[in-house]
């Protein structure tokens, strides 16, 4: 039988960080930077929040504290995802380096990292098997709400998640809001669309796109200790995110630039991602396959539709992936 309850609190669980991705590569474009590091830094992310949580765990044989369980991870997590913004930031910014070229570069450095840290961490723990375990810690992250369980098919679906579930649809939501309604979020959208013309009405374009590249790395990177903590119950394998982030950046496109679409967007991707496993398929193993397939084929007919768009809401910011030359005014 098809649990539709069972099927939504999956997709949900499974989309969140590819929310957490798309919304911090939105505000990355939304200044005019095209972040292709966004999987890198998630696995920077994830593997900081990591190395916070190993620290922790080694330092105490006896019941964990709650609130430093979860904050230490955290701030390890913001950091790790901090610097690779400030590294992109710097190389394409300040240098001018080639966004493209920078993205995929950290993309692969940020992959190495966590990989290399999560070798060594793996090999401390003397562990037979290729993996780390912090079971005490995921827990404290993946507390569900206490009625969840009595409220029955409503409260799985609404209610059963950890706390960074619900904080990445409130970024989302903020972020929205930001970008529309403020004056900052207003620059933002200037510097990305015409920055010549920001810098002459005096705002100033270095600032606002390291905030806005260093706020998307943060955010992203947040995705990857929600994998890591609340999907994966605090378990981290080399080369376990398989291509989480590059959907998220492909999400980016097929919501248009909207955060708050975001939301909705990332968990029909998260359906899509799981459906073979509840679709009987008759152990036919090709069938399976090809469920399998459908996010990418999504993904492909998205950026196909979104080629094809001529409204100018829906485009892309004019200078984005373009260096800003203050020369060529």
């Amino acid at each position: 039988m098809f649990d539709i309850a069972t099927f939504i609190s999956r997709a949900i669980v499974q989309s969140i960080p590819l929310l957490y991705g798309c919304t911090g590569e939105t505000i990355s474009e939304k200044s005019g930077s095209l972040n292709l590091g966004i999987p890198g830094v998630m696995y920077v992310g994830g593997i900081s929040g990591v190395i916070g949580s190993f620290l922790y765990e080694q330092s105490t044989d006896g019941e964990l504290n709650t609130f430093l369980a979860i904050i230490i991870p955290l701030l390890a997590c913001l950091l790790g995802s901090l610097l690779m913004g400030l590294l992109f930031s710097f190389l394409t910014i300040t240098l001018r380096a080639n966004q493209n070229v920078v993205g995929l570069a950290m993309t692969t450095f940020g992959v190495g990292f966590g990989n290399f840290f999560g070798g060594s961490l793996i090999k401390l723990t003397g562990s037979d098997v290729p993996s780390l375990a912090l079971s005490r810690t995921s827990h404290c992250f993946a507390k569900q709400l206490p009625f969840a369980d009595d409220l029955g098919w409503f409260g799985k679906i609404f209610f059963s998640y950890g706390f960074l579930a619900y904080a990445g649809i409130a970024v989302a939501i903020i972020t929205s809001y930001i970008l529309k309604r403020t004056r900052i979020g207003l620059h933002i959208r200037a510097i990305g669309e015409n920055p010549a013309t920001a810098d002459a009405a005096g705002i100033n374009i270095n600032k606002y796109k390291y905030i806005s590249v260093c706020a998307g790395c943060m955010i992203a990177g947040l995705g990857g200790l929600y994998y890591v903590m609340d999907y994966a119950s605090g378990v981290w394998s080399n080369d376990a995110f398989g291509d989480r982030g590059w959907l998220a950046i492909a999400l980016v496109i097929f919501t248009i630039w909207r955060p708050n679409i975001a939301i909705f967007a990332s968990m029909l991707f998260g359906g899509l991602y799981i459906l073979y496993l509840f679709v009987p398929t008759g152990g036919n193993m090709a069938v399976k396959e090809l469920y399998k397939m459908l996010p990418y084929i999504v993904t492909i007919i998205v950026l196909i539709i979104t080629g094809m768009r001529n409204k100018r809401e829906n485009q892309p910011p004019e200078s984005l992936g373009l260096p800003y030359f203050r020369e060529e005014r």
